[in-house]
């Protein structure tokens, strides 16, 4: 019987198949996956299992095997399509954190351009999971994540000057996520 790779049990043990061998990016993983849980009420009740799932699969690009265009949404997206993923769970991977921005940096708008990004609570959550989270899975409020990411690239590469220009796109997604929190 396949995976319910939309469920947060299939979506884990998909993640737990791919990413410990890359160390800090597997702490991240399920770092966001803990806060997508503890951001749940954040999103309509029918939705918090795709988050939850969403969160365990939003860096699976970076696993070396699925690697074809070095930009890990893309990447990761492309594989959840090939193993049949629904189709929300797939765009919400390729569109996690602001990806669009990254992608624009490597040429790579048109690729990513296929996977249609939703402006939902949904993705806000998603978003806020992950720029609350450190890379080695600390909690980190959104300025200190985005400094942290800041400082780990070089100034003028593609990850700095996307997160630079993405930085008020997030902030608003965080914000909103926080707001629906009552936080």
């Amino acid at each position: 019987m396949p995976i319910a790779l939309d469920t947060p049990q299939g979506a884990a043990e998909l993640a737990e198949s791919l990413l410990p061998p890359l160390g800090n990016r597997w702490l991240h993983t399920q770092a966001v996956a803990a806060r997508a849980r503890e951001a749940s009420a954040a999103v309509p009740e029918v939705e918090r299992d795709l988050l939850v799932a969403s969160a365990w699969l939003h860096d699976i690009g970076y696993a070396p095997e699925l690697r074809e265009t070095g930009f890990h949404p893309l990447d990761g997206a492309r594989h959840l399509e090939s193993l049949g993923a629904p189709d929300r769970l797939v765009r919400l991977v390729a569109h996690h954190s602001g990806a669009v921005y990254e992608a624009e940096q490597r040429g790579l708008s048109t690729e990513l351009g296929i996977y249609e990004r939703e402006d939902s609570p949904l993705l806000d959550a998603l978003i806020y999971a992950d720029m609350t989270t450190g890379p080695a899975g600390q909690f980190f409020d959104f300025d200190r994540r985005i400094d942290e990411i800041l400082v780990r690239y070089e100034p003028g590469s593609e990850v700095h000057t996307a997160i630079s220009k993405a930085r008020p796109y997030l902030g608003a997604a965080v914000e909103r996520t926080c707001a629906r929190l009552g936080e």
